[in-house]
This record gives C-alpha cells, structure tokens and sequence, in this order.
C-alpha cells in the first residue's frame, strides 16, 4: 500500500497560506467590530413606511460616515431614552427654507411625513444626536437589504 509523504514542504506551504488569509480575515472582522460597534434596532412605527416597516430588524454602526441620505438612528430631543430611525435629508452648509444648516448640523425625515415627528417639527440635530448609522435590514428575510 503507498503512502503519501506527509514531509513534501511543497503541499505544506499552501496549507499556510491558507492559514494565514484566514486569520487576517478574522483580524480584519475583529478590527471592525471593535471599530464600528453595530447595534440592533427595532423599527416601531410607519414614520419611514415603505423604506422601512414595523417589526423590520436592522443592524446600524456607532461610527460611518453620515450623508445625505443616510438612514441614522438619532435621538429623540423631547424624549430621553428614545431613539428614531430617520433620512438625513441635509448636511451641514445646505439652505433649508430661510436657514443655512452650521457644523455638525443635519435635516433628517421620515420617508412618510404624515406619520413622522423629524427636523420639520423639531428643527435640525446635531452630530452627537446621532447614535448611528443603519447599514442592513436582516428581517424579515425576504426584505432583507444593505444601505448604502
């Protein structure tokens, strides 16, 4: 019966390889993680119907870069403790009717205004009223999304 030689360093060298690209992608996950520090959020409401429907389960990011168009998980300014899910409509240095948004000022929305309390009410928020950046919907399944 043969056997295989098991000392071939050439059969070896890409199990290494292998190894390696591995652990780097572990590492890189891990860095991110970290870095990013993703929540889950509940959406409870129809404020950003047909974006976004109670029950949808998604996945937002303390740290990213926030634009227009974004959705973001901010800070209700009335309400301690309660968070929404709204679209940053404008950033800072954009006119909104007779006002000019300052550094670290946003316009967020809902995509349904009949149903949404948002800047329109409340006024612009600042940048530490964000407390996140939504990147996917991972529920329901058959709706599950990325964000850009």
């Amino acid at each position: 019966m043969d056997q295989m030689d098991c000392s071939d360093p050439r059969g070896q060298r890409y199990h290494g390889l292998e190894k390696l690209v591995f652990a780097g992608s572990l590492m890189a996950t891990l860095a991110w993680v970290l870095a990013r520090r993703p929540f889950r959020v509940v959406v409870d409401g129809r404020s950003m119907a047909p974006t976004l429907e109670p029950g949808d389960l998604l996945i937002a990011t303390k740290r990213g870069g926030v634009r227009r168009g974004s959705l973001v998980v901010v800070a209700h300014p009335g309400r301690e403790g309660y968070e929404m899910v709204k679209r940053v409509a404008a950033v800072a240095g954009d006119r909104i009717g007779d006002r000019t948004l300052g550094p670290g000022e946003y316009w967020v929305v809902g995509d349904d205004p009949s149903a949404s309390t948002d800047s329109r009410s409340l006024g612009p928020v600042g940048g530490e009223a964000i407390r996140g950046v939504v990147r996917a919907r991972y529920w329901p399944l058959s709706r599950s999304t990325v964000f850009g």
